[in-house]
């Protein structure tokens, strides 16, 4: 199992090259309040002075730390493999007994033997990113040590947990250093580390109630306190360490760090160890065996590896998903372009393909959340115009006293014996008019989902188009230029169709025929009705008469008789309809003129039976022809649709784009990748290339490795 901390430190040197937070690796991230001790235990795992050390805001960035314990032959071999990358002469690197050195990932292979350098180096690259002032910053710093005297560990140390801004820190710096350290903290793949100094009340630390946010479990925290030999006089951690005050399940180990005077007088980190474990034995002795730097760090070690050992199944999985996940992005970026002219075509014809296909209901792409193309043209056709052109009433915006007036204008100066045949063209023509509008909203609509098929086809049909933003521009103005010069030429179609039906209104339609002649058999049962229900005192033959001569009158010529209509209150009393009927003006006083234009006042009447019955005859007459048209121009307009627009549109498509684009002169400018997509497609690779290292590397574990 001792082999599964380095193979996590292959993966993140593998993840670091990309620069991506993508994968959620095992570490140890240390956390506690500013000037808690958390580099002091750093530097006391490590063995050697490493870290920048003062008072206050001292770590302002995340410093990523690899430990690697070596051999003798592990750090020859490491040397000749640093030095074959770097082609230069194998040596060894003499550090303090030629056996430990750091590596930074900023800069690259270069190797450092002194501990002063690498501390100067962590300052220099604090300051690089956040300045001179006491600002943090989120990037972190990936240091890797090798040496024989350390345990294989991965930790990360954070800015100290600080409430009140100081220098030149900005006021939110509170949140900023919180957000910092749950963006480690909450990774469930990590341990934390919650440093609390032993001087202070174990209640109030801050580094346990961090942890217990994002850990309510406490599974994976393990406490640390420092400072055992700053407490006051007369007082002890045995509570505690012990876990009476506030129980940790994963354990509270106490250390002893140097002091800042240790610090300013160069005292070996191996000398504090030694001191460190002699104040234990003297004030904890029962404890003595499960507390100390050493302690800790073999504790770190064992949690480290069990913790990648449970991780690791989930970790293969996700490397894996991600793998297959970068590979199809990759797909979808395609390839540089080597053969322009053929590329190009390739694209026009693909996208010329793909607007049929969704037009025809045979494309690739199936939209589920809404119709589109055809099936979308198909509803506005016979749902949306159908149902348009059903609700329109035959008779609406049309009064009894519009249709008295249309026959009494139509008569001219004289009376009428019949109603002339001119009232009832007039009165239908502007019935039939009415189906103009909805017939050119439907040609708008379908104009509409034509222009919607442009925007589904560059969408989800042709994803290479979204590599060329110049050629889907230029294609979308093709095919939106060729809607737009089809559009008037399907409208004045639609114009035309109406235009027709009012040119020449045919009374001897087949169905209109029928109709008068269904009209002339309910008239004659309604006479046979009333001859029946006449009272025995009036004669037959003379109600016969009568009856007989008011409906030829109404049927001949197919209207009927006027007479009787300037008759004031004729047959008042048999009608059923009410009209306005205007009074004769007042008798003018003598002495004055008579203002014949004067309009009286309107009062209400009843319509007489003759005009009851004229009214009515009209209005079926009207209706019945009204229906005929629609009939006509429900069927016609969406043939004239798919005809003049959305069929000459599908077979000119490819020969206009072709036309307009596939010209040599364009072919550079057409097939220039958008700025970011060259980026895009090397990123991808990038990390694709690192995820195929990283399964290769978890690979390697054999099974045994995991128990």
């Amino acid at each position: 199992m001792e082999a599964l901390i380095p193979v996590i430190n292959k993966l993140q040197d593998v993840f670091n090259t990309v620069g991506a937070d993508i994968m959620q690796l095992p570490q140890i991230a240390v956390v506690g309040t500013q000037s808690s001790g958390k580099s002091s235990v750093l530097e006391s795992l490590v063995g050697r002075d490493i870290l920048p050390r003062g008072t206050g805001v001292v770590t302002r960035r995340p410093l990523i730390l690899q430990l690697v314990h070596i051999d003798s032959v592990d750090r020859r071999k490491t040397n000749e493999e640093n030095a074959s990358e770097s082609k230069q002469i194998v040596h060894f690197y003499k550090g303090i007994d030629g056996e430990e050195w750091g590596k930074f990932l900023h800069t690259k292979n270069k190797i450092y033997t002194s501990f002063e350098e690498i501390r100067q180096e962590i300052e220099a690259e604090t300051d690089r990113i956040t300045g001179n002032n006491k600002g943090v910053s989120d990037e972190p710093i990936h240091l890797k040590i090798f040496s024989p005297n350390v345990v294989n560990l991965t930790l990360v140390d954070l800015p100290g947990i600080t409430k009140v801004p100081v220098g030149d820190q900005p006021k939110d710096i509170e949140i900023q250093i919180r957000e910092l350290i749950l963006k480690y903290i909450s990774n469930p793949n990590s341990i934390i580390l919650a440093v609390t100094a032993a001087n202070t009340d174990m209640a109030t630390s801050e580094a346990l109630k961090v942890a217990r946010e994002v850990d309510p479990d406490g599974r994976r925290t393990l406490a640390v306190v420092t400072k055992l030999d700053l407490m006051d006089a007369g007082t002890d951690a045995m509570d505690v360490l012990m876990g009476r005050v506030i129980p940790v399940k994963l354990g509270i180990i106490g250390v002893v760090n140097r002091s800042q005077l240790d610090i300013n007088q160069k005292k070996v980190v191996a000398d504090s160890i030694r001191d460190e474990y002699a104040f234990l034995q003297k004030k904890y002795p029962s404890l003595a065996s499960r507390n100390g730097t050493k302690y800790l760090a073999r504790t770190l070690n064992r949690l480290l590896m069990h913790h990648i050992r449970d991780c690791l199944p989930e970790l293969k999985t996700r490397i894996n998903v991600l793998a297959a996940q970068y590979q199809s992005l990759l797909n979808s970026y395609g390839d540089p372009v080597e053969d322009k002219s053929a590329t190009l075509l390739q694209l026009i014809t693909k996208f010329a393909a793909e607007y049929c296909n969704t037009i025809e209901g045979t494309a690739k792409y199936i939209e589920t959340a809404e119709l589109c193309g055809g099936a979308r043209i198909c509803y506005i056709f016979h749902e949306t115009f159908g149902r348009t052109l059903e609700s329109v009433d035959p008779l609406g915006g049309l009064t009894t006293i519009d249709v008295l007036t249309a026959i009494r204008n139509a008569t001219g100066p004289r009376p009428a014996l019949f109603v002339p045949e001119v009232s009832f063209e007039l009165l239908v023509k502007r019935q039939i008019k009415r189906l103009e509008d909805p017939s050119l909203r439907c040609v708008e609509l379908v104009h509409e989902e034509m222009q919607r098929i442009i925007q589904h086809c560059s969408n989800y049909s042709t994803q290479e188009l979204l590599r060329f933003p110049k050629l889907l521009d230029a294609i979308v103005e093709v095919v939106t230029s060729l809607l737009r010069r089809r559009l008037p030429v399907t409208n004045d179609m639609v114009h035309n169709l109406v235009a027709i039906e009012l040119a020449y209104i045919n009374t001897k339609h087949p169905d209109f025929a029928d109709a008068i002649g269904l009209m002339n058999n309910n008239l004659d049962e309604q006479r046979r009705n009333r001859l029946r229900d006449l009272p025995p005192s009036v004669p037959r033959d003379k109600a016969a008469s009568g009856s007989s001569q008011s409906i030829s009158d109404q049927v001949d010529g197919g209207t009927g008789n006027w007479r009787g209509m300037l008759k004031k209150g004729e047959d008042g009393s048999s009608g059923d309809r009410v009209v306005p009927q205007h009074l004769p003006p007042a008798s003018p006083q003598r002495g004055h003129a008579v203002n014949l234009l004067d309009v009286p006042v309107p009062v209400s009447r009843k319509l007489s039976a003759r005009e009851q019955r004229d009214c009515e005859v009209i209005e079926r007459l009207i209706k019945s022809y009204f229906l005929i048209v629609r009939k006509n121009i429900q069927d016609s307009v969406p043939k004239a649709v798919m005809h003049f627009l959305v069929n000459h549109v599908k077979d000119s498509l490819q020969s206009e784009l072709v036309g307009q684009l596939y010209k040599t002169s364009l072919l550079n400018d057409l097939l220039t990748e958008s700025e970011d997509m060259a980026q895009r497609r090397n990123e991808a690779a990038d990390m694709l290339k690192a995820l195929q290292k990283a399964s290769q590397v978890i690979a390697e574990i054999r099974d045994t490795h995991l128990w």
